[in-house]
C-alpha cells in the first residue's frame, strides 16, 4: 500500500489510510505525460452549451476500495483495458450555459487534496471563459469533498453569486458530526462539509432538495440515496434532447460496468448504492440516455449498453471542427 504524504484523498478516504499514490506526486506517470493545460470539452444539448471541465485526477487502490470482487478479478478486468492497480480516477465537473443562467454541476476538490491532486477547476473555468462570479447556480450531486471542495478557497466563498443545490438528506447527514461515530465513516467528511458548505448556508445561498422535480427551467433533480443519503441526479432537457449528470453512481467503469454489483468503500449504504446503480444502468441502457459521470475518463460523457450480464461504456463522439 503506497500512501500519499499530504493527500490521503481525504474526500474518498475511509477510516484507514488510503493506498492511492506516491508520497510525492511525480511529474510523470510511466507511459503518460503530465497534463499542463486545463482540459475542457464543449458540446451542446439542444440550446444548452455544456462544457466538461477536468478538476484533475487522483490514483485509487481499487484492491482496497472496491467491495464484492477479489483482487484477482479486479486485476483481470483492469487488464482488459490495458490498466493496472492503482487506477487513475478522473474528477470531472460540468458547466452549463442555458436560458440566461450559468450552472456548474459539482465543483471538484478545491485545495483539500493537496497540490497536484485535483483542484484544477478554476483553471478549467478560466480556459472556458467563465469567471467564478458569473456562476449563478451550483448543483452538487452529493456532499463529498471531490464534488463540493471547490466551493471555498482558504475558507472563503469562491462563487459569490451562486445558489447551491444539494440533497437535503446529505446536508443534514454531513452537518451532524455524531453521524461519523454512528456509521464508522471517517470524521473528515464532516469537518470538510463545515469548511466548504457552511459559508454558503450562512450566506443563505443553499437550497436543499427534498423531492424529485424541476429546480431550474429545464433542469430536474432526482434523489437516489445509497452512495450518500442525499445523492442526486440532475437532468438537463432542451429541444427534446436530455443529458443526465449521475454523480457517483459509478467510480470505476472498468470494473463496475461489467460488474455493477461491486460497491466501493465510500458508499454510505452499500446495499442501497448497489441497487441504485443496477436500476440506473438498466434505465440508461433501455432509454439510450446520454449521461455525464464525474469519475469516468474525461470528458465522462457517453452512453451505456447492456453487454451480457453487465454493461459497456460508449464515450461521446469526439468532434473537432
Amino acid at each position: 500500500m503506497i500512501k500519499l504524504k499530504a493527500l490521503a484523498l481525504v474526500v474518498l478516504a475511509a477510516a484507514s489510510p488510503l493506498a492511492i499514490a506516491a508520497a510525492a506526486v511525480p511529474d510523470t506517470v510511466p507511459g503518460h505525460v503530465r497534463q499542463t493545460k486545463p482540459a475542457i470539452y464543449r458540446f451542446t444539448v439542444g440550446d444548452a452549451k455544456v462544457t466538461a471541465l477536468s478538476d484533475g485526477t487522483v490514483p485509487l487502490d481499487l484492491h482496497q476500495l472496491l467491495r464484492g470482487a477479489p483482487a484477482r478479478t479486479i486485476d483481470e478486468l483492469l487488464a482488459r483495458s490495458f490498466l493496472s492497480n492503482p487506477a487513475e480516477a478522473p474528477i470531472n465537473a460540468y458547466l452549463i450555459d442555458f436560458d440566461g443562467r450559468r450552472i456548474l454541476v459539482d465543483v471538484g476538490a478545491g485545495d483539500l487534496f493537496g497540490p497536484g491532486n485535483g483542484g484544477r477547476l478554476l483553471e478549467a473555468l478560466a480556459a472556458a471563459g467563465a469567471a467564478p462570479e458569473t456562476i449563478t447556480d451550483i448543483l452538487i450531486t452529493h456532499v463529498h469533498t471531490d464534488h463540493s471542495g471547490g466551493l471555498t478557497k482558504a475558507g472563503k466563498i469562491v462563487f459569490p453569486r451562486a445558489t447551491v443545490y444539494a440533497g437535503g438528506a446529505d446536508i443534514r447527514f454531513f452537518s451532524d458530526a455524531t453521524n461519523a461515530a454512528k456509521t464508522g465513516i471517517d470524521k473528515h467528511f464532516w469537518t470538510e462539509t463545515e469548511q466548504t458548505l457552511t459559508p454558503y448556508v450562512t450566506a443563505g445561498r443553499v437550497k436543499p432538495i427534498e423531492a424529485d422535480g424541476e429546480i431550474l427551467p429545464g433542469v430536474r433533480a432526482e434523489l437516489h440515496p445509497g452512495h450518500t443519503p442525499g445523492s442526486a441526479f440532475y437532468s438537463l432537457t432542451s429541444k427534446g434532447q436530455t443529458i443526465v449528470f449521475v454523480g457517483d453512481v459509478i467510480h470505476s467503469g472498468t470494473v463496475q460496468f461489467p460488474r455493477p454489483d461491486v460497491t466501493i468503500t465510500f458508499d454510505v449504504h452499500q446495499n442501497e448504492a448497489r441497487a441504485a446503480r443496477q436500476i440506473a444502468f438498466k434505465r440508461f441502457a433501455r432509454d439510450r440516455a446520454l449521461i455525464a459521470a464525474p469519475h469516468l475518463p474525461f470528458p465522462g460523457v457517453g452512453h451505456i449498453a447492456a453487454d451480457g450480464s453487465g454493461y459497456r461504456w460508449y464515450p461521446i463522439e469526439h468532434i473537432d471542427r
